[in-house]
């Protein structure tokens, strides 16, 4: 005998006046619970139990996570601490719509602010029937201004929600172009719109969605020099970068102008979601004072990912920006949630504001915006991938020497998932994680010719031989893409 917590799922919180848990002391079983809690709820008794006070079929109870039914049913015995679930059954729709036209008209439901059209009252319907929207919250969505950086993977499904949501104005950083290779997991964009710029089609199919919605683009690489403008006029930034030195830029900028930051991330089958406010908890730096090293970690690009993973963070991403935005709920401040697709797994890890961070504590000795692609160790925007101390070949001197009588040996430090895609003739694949152990399997005596996708991966592994006393090492600049785009068109491009 002692407490138990009872969890009352939303569309049962109107009857509990609001309570998402309800506590109860000295109950001996489940059925002790649930019947405690109709005589204090009196109104959700009806929906809990049937007039012979049996638990209604249409309602199903777990203690911590194991359903009763399984169990000794209502008899099944609590102790101190249990938590007992109620999951009724929830429909998806509705049988009849709304007719258009009817109720109170628009000017009448005016609550400050511009009223909402007919349209409008139509459009948003489904958010005015939630008392935790309503007029008023649907008006502060329109006022809102979100700004999301990068308009991919994470980008694209965020940005469709909060444009049908009615966030006011929605403000897109991104400076590429569509890519066929988008397709798999940018649900913004139609094949029609591979080679157009991401922006502008992602302007287009916004504004088509969401007439009423303002969409700012800025078609520029964001950096210490523009962040700071770039993000003043938003309430909230949306993470949708896929690199460390954008992510560590975006952190510090919106600590220092005092916003919230809506981070995602995605690597192949996993996901993790955030919000840092370091008003009222951690930074990203919190949670990583600093990156990892620059060869370590492979893009999307060279890992893969599952294309419906990031749809599924990235609406996570715009689930807690509209939250925000309404001031309702309890947001990712001071939590990490982490998914995994393959499990189809969610589990949430606690957050702690960092006392000695340099940026957001109260010693922080970072008061402005630094050189990120430095801080991070990667070359600067349009400069060459890769470890410039290594040796280059381009690839049409590379051909010329494959056709020669003393040929060099390729070797391919790609994954054997991208070998399968395409490789070059007569090369040998050890892919870069694997190099340091098969070492042996490489001759010092012949000239060696190392390529991945772009000659970034390629330019470490040289370097890698390099060190170990390698002489005749070089790296194919540009990499596999180079050598379809500038000697045998007919390969295969991933």
């Amino acid at each position: 005998m002692g407490r138990v917590t009872v969890r009352v799922p939303t569309p049962l919180r109107s009857l509990t006046e609001g309570r998402a848990e309800v506590a109860f002391d000295g109950a001996t079983t489940v059925g002790a619970v649930v019947q405690g809690l109709a005589r204090q709820y009196p109104p959700l008794a009806r929906h809990l139990v049937t007039s012979d006070g049996h638990l209604r079929g249409s309602v199903t109870v777990y203690l911590n996570d194991e359903d009763i039914r399984y169990l000794g049913k209502e008899a099944t015995p609590v102790a101190d601490g249990d938590v007992v679930a109620i999951v009724p059954a929830i429909a998806g729709g509705s049988t009849s719509e709304p007719s258009a036209g009817h109720g109170r008209p628009a000017d009448a439901i005016a609550d400050g602010g511009p009223a909402f059209s007919r349209d409008e009252l139509r459009r948003y319907s489904r958010h005015l029937l939630l008392p935790e929207v309503g007029i008023a919250g649907q008006k502060k969505l329109r006022r809102s201004k979100v700004l999301l950086v990068g308009a991919g993977g994470l980008g694209a499904p965020a940005a469709l929600y909060l444009a049908a949501a009615g966030v006011g104005e929605i403000g897109l950083v991104d400076f590429d172009a569509v890519d066929l290779s988008n397709l798999q997991r940018q649900v913004l964009y139609t094949t029609p719109d591979v080679g157009r710029p991401k922006l502008e089609a992602a302007k287009a199919r916004l504004e088509a969605l969401n007439p009423g919605v303002s969409v700012r683009v800025h078609p520029e690489r964001l950096t210490s020099d523009n962040a700071i403008e770039v993000l003043r006029p938003y309430d909230i930034v949306l993470d949708g970068t896929d690199n460390f030195p954008t992510r560590y830029l975006l952190n510090d900028a919106a600590v220092l102008l005092g916003k919230p930051d809506v981070y995602g991330s995605i690597y192949r089958f996993e996901g993790q979601v955030s919000v840092f406010d370091a008003r009222h908890g951690p930074c990203y730096r919190c949670l990583y004072p600093e990156p990892p090293p620059a060869d370590l970690v492979p893009s999307c690009a060279e890992a893969g990912v599952l294309g419906v993973l990031p749809g599924l963070v990235g609406v996570l991403q715009a689930t807690e920006a509209v939250k925000l935005l309404l001031g309702q709920g309890t947001s990712l401040v001071g939590r990490l949630l982490l998914f995994d697709a393959l499990e189809l797994s969610f589990r949430e890890l606690k957050l702690r504001k960092n006392p000695h961070c340099v940026l957001c504590s109260a010693e922080a000795t970072q008061k402005g915006l630094i050189d990120y692609p430095a801080f991070c160790g990667v070359p600067p925007a349009g400069a060459e991938s890769g470890d410039a101390s290594v040796p280059s070949v381009e690839p049409e001197a590379l051909a010329k020497e494959l056709r020669s009588d003393d040929p060099p040996l390729l070797i391919d430090v790609r994954e054997p998932e991208e070998w399968a895609i395409a490789h070059l003739p007569e090369a040998v694949l050890i892919p870069r994680r694997e190099l340091p152990e098969r070492v042996d399997e490489v001759t010092r005596a012949r000239a060696l010719v190392l390529y991945c996708t772009s000659g970034s991966r390629s330019a470490h592994a040289a370097r890698l031989l390099l060190d170990l006393g390698f002489t005749q090492v070089r790296n194919l600049k540009g990499g596999i893409h180079a050598w379809a785009d500038r000697v045998d068109p007919d390969l295969p491009q991933y």
